[in-house]
């Protein structure tokens, strides 16, 4: 087929996935586990991935031509994903202050690392753990620091009643316990 009728585009630009992004002249709080699989994916990238497609697209350029060489083109393409990663990863890590929730044990007040328990307007307690923006995971309860529902309940101790505005209105929370403890990702 003619390249006429193929669209193949080497643009680099920076297509992240949409994270929420760190609020100006703050740092990437993250929690130490979060750190180390952030660590460990650059890592691996880095030293095992990166390298044996290297070596993949050698050898897919060595055997002649290029423009319908499906390794190359896929190669080079996941070559280009890969580096974008790594440059995502490197800035993150870069930006990141590491805190140990379980080192804050004792403290009342809601801060990044708390488990909070809260009890919604309409009866159901749910437990949150405020984590960084890289590893917030609603289905487990982990949400960012950045989010609605941690800057509402920023500050607040057991017993306190905070208002969450919600698009469809608004949620009074009570809180019902302020915990300190290696946060499970």
């Amino acid at each position: 087929m003619s390249k006429a009728f193929t669209r193949e585009t080497d643009d680099d630009g920076d297509d992240e996935v949409a994270l929420p992004p760190i609020p100006a002249g703050t740092k990437n709080y993250i929690t130490p586990e979060g750190y180390r699989r952030l660590k460990a994916e650059y890592m691996y990238l880095l030293d095992e991935e990166r390298p044996a497609l290297v070596q993949t697209v050698h050898w897919a350029a060595s055997n002649g031509d290029r423009s319908e060489n499906g390794d190359y083109i896929y190669g080079k393409k996941r070559l280009r994903e890969i580096d974008r990663r790594l440059r995502f990863l490197a800035k993150r890590l870069e930006n990141s202050e590491v805190i140990d929730p379980a080192q804050r044990q004792g403290c009342e007040q809601v801060f990044f690392g708390a488990t909070v328990t809260v009890c919604h307007g309409d009866g159901t307690e749910r437990t949150y753990s405020i984590v960084g923006i890289d590893e917030a995971n609603a289905s487990k309860g982990h949400i960012s620091w950045v989010s609605p529902l941690a800057r509402t309940l920023l500050k607040a101790r057991a017993d306190d009643a905070v208002v969450l505005q919600l698009p469809e209105g608004v949620d009074e929370l009570v809180v019902v316990e302020v915990v300190y403890r290696h946060i499970e990702l």
